[in-house]
């Protein structure tokens, strides 16, 4: 494997300290990942529920970014679920490859 390919493959170490500040503290983790076996209408009002408290969070983009760039597939990062922050994921990628 060449150099540049294993330094483009490991990942920073994430800074969480914008955590601290999350509007999610202390909140019921199954709000953002919900539980097995979730069904649909289930699933649309438990992301509903979390996003109204990602609307209202100072971290929001910290959480985003984050969760954007780790990637992390499963759960409500900054008011995104995982198809919108797939979706996400390479409009970023599209952006940064047209320039």
């Amino acid at each position: 494997m060449s150099e540049a390919r294993r330094h483009a493959a490991v990942l920073p170490r994430p800074n969480w300290g914008w955590q601290d500040a999350a509007a999610c503290q202390g909140e019921d983790l199954i709000l953002f990942f919900g539980p097995d076996g979730e069904r649909q209408p289930e699933r649309d009002l438990r992301e509903r529920k979390a996003r109204a408290v990602c609307a209202s969070c100072p971290v929001r983009g910290e959480c985003l970014n984050y969760a954007v760039s780790r990637p992390e597939k499963y759960g409500t990062w900054g008011g995104l679920n995982e198809d919108e922050r797939s979706s996400e994921r390479r409009r970023r990628m599209r952006r940064a490859n047209a320039a």
